[in-house]
């Protein structure tokens, strides 16, 4: 079993995955604040907490887009399992041509969910990945990963509206019955549920535009399984897309 790491700016999803299945899938909040020891106690929690036995962890792989946590993380691993993670990174062997301005600055989990979409979906492909942002990346017919849109996740402008407004509260992310509200909370799920769902559908167009031809759909993140259901377009969700990207780039550079 490989134990997969990655950390976000809200959460840190760890797993454990080999090439049979995988084992299981937790979230720990992302804290600046938490020491390795920290760190290293709330993963053995979770690996107590599946009855892993830490004996069969073969290899560790960390993505993160939070560099200043990164010694503490490789520290906490450490202290776990005897041995520091692979860190993601440029140099390493991912399968794909990154043809980018500069692919050094593409983000770790991009890449990442690329080649594990590449791998899985036939090509063209469009990865949707849903959390603090979301960014949808394109990876062409001939795997060349060719780019993409960042812009704001739906907690972050539901945030944003609810903090920059003063009669406007702060609610829950859930699926209002119908596109029309009646009052002001229904009005602001359906306005954050159908108009994100509206926003990937409309960039998915623009893209199969681009492309010339329609393209594999993956969503993954943890709030992509929210809103794949209210899209028009047929998206697979795939929860542990970016375990799967993380076990194969393991493989591709294991020493």
């Amino acid at each position: 079993m490989i134990l997969t790491i990655d950390m976000g700016n809200t959460n840190i999803v760890v797993g454990g995955i080999d090439e049979e299945k995988t084992y299981f899938v937790e979230r720990m909040t992302t804290d600046h604040a938490k020491t390795d020891m920290e760190y290293a106690l709330c993963i053995r929690g979770i690996l107590d907490l599946h009855r892993v036995d830490r004996g069969k962890i073969d290899g560790a792989i960390l993505s993160s887009v939070v560099p200043p946590l990164n010694s503490t993380v490789v520290s906490a691993v450490k202290k776990i399992c005897g041995f520091a993670p692979m860190l993601v990174g440029s140099g390493m062997k991912t399968g794909l041509n990154i043809l980018m301005d500069n692919p050094k600055t593409v983000g770790s989990d991009l890449i990442v969910d690329a080649v594990a979409a590449s791998q899985e979906f036939p090509c063209p492909v469009i990865i949707i990945d849903m959390g603090t942002a979301t960014t949808v990346s394109v990876v062409d017919g001939n795997k060349n990963y060719i780019g993409g849109v960042i812009l704001p996740g739906p907690k972050v402008s539901l945030d944003s509206l609810s903090g920059k407004t003063a009669q406007l509260p702060y609610i829950s992310l859930d699926t209002p019955g119908r596109i029309i509200g009646k009052n002001t909370i229904d009005c602001m799920r359906s306005g954050i549920m159908y108009g994100t769902a509206a926003m990937i559908d409309g960039i998915i167009d623009r893209m199969e535009e681009e492309l010339k031809g329609p393209a594999s759909l993956v969503a993954t993140g943890g709030l992509a399984g929210f809103f794949t259901p209210l899209c028009r377009h047929s998206i697979t969700y795939v929860d542990d897309l970016l375990l799967k990207g993380l076990l194969i780039l393991y493989r591709k550079n294991q020493t």
